[in-house]
């Protein structure tokens, strides 16, 4: 199962590369920049853990982003088309890389445990 998320996740990549050549194609530097912006939500841990938790997940996840893909390309709004794709894209390469919605800590995830964590005696 864990590989065909992956796979899904690799599709969604494509799908998102692929809506934003058609789209913005002459603004692949605007991607670049952008493409880590959603890990930039971990600046809320400053405040608190949770709040860092809540942050993270509301910027990577995949239905609100959809629901904005779905809102700019409807209402013809390209910057937050523009914006959601460019989320889209990073949200799922972290899928593949095994990053996941957080849980109760940053290593525990919706798909599992990852970095050091991933080695204790957890169950997967």
């Amino acid at each position: 199962m864990k590989y065909l998320l992956k796979l899904e996740s690799l599709g969604l990549f494509a799908l998102s590369i692929w809506a934003y050549m058609e789209f913005f194609p002459n603004q692949w530097g605007t991607f670049a920049w952008l493409l880590l912006t959603p890990d930039l939500s971990f600046l809320a841990v400053v405040l608190s853990k949770k709040l860092g938790l809540q942050a993270y997940n509301l910027f990577h996840h995949q239905g609100i982003i959809a629901l904005g893909i779905l809102l700019g390309g409807i209402g013809h709004i390209p910057l937050l088309l523009q914006i959601s794709l460019i989320f889209m894209a990073h949200s799922t390469i972290d899928r593949v890389l095994g990053y996941g919605l957080k849980l109760e800590s940053f290593e525990h995830t919706h798909l599992g445990w990852i970095g050091k964590s991933k080695f204790k005696n957890h169950e997967q």
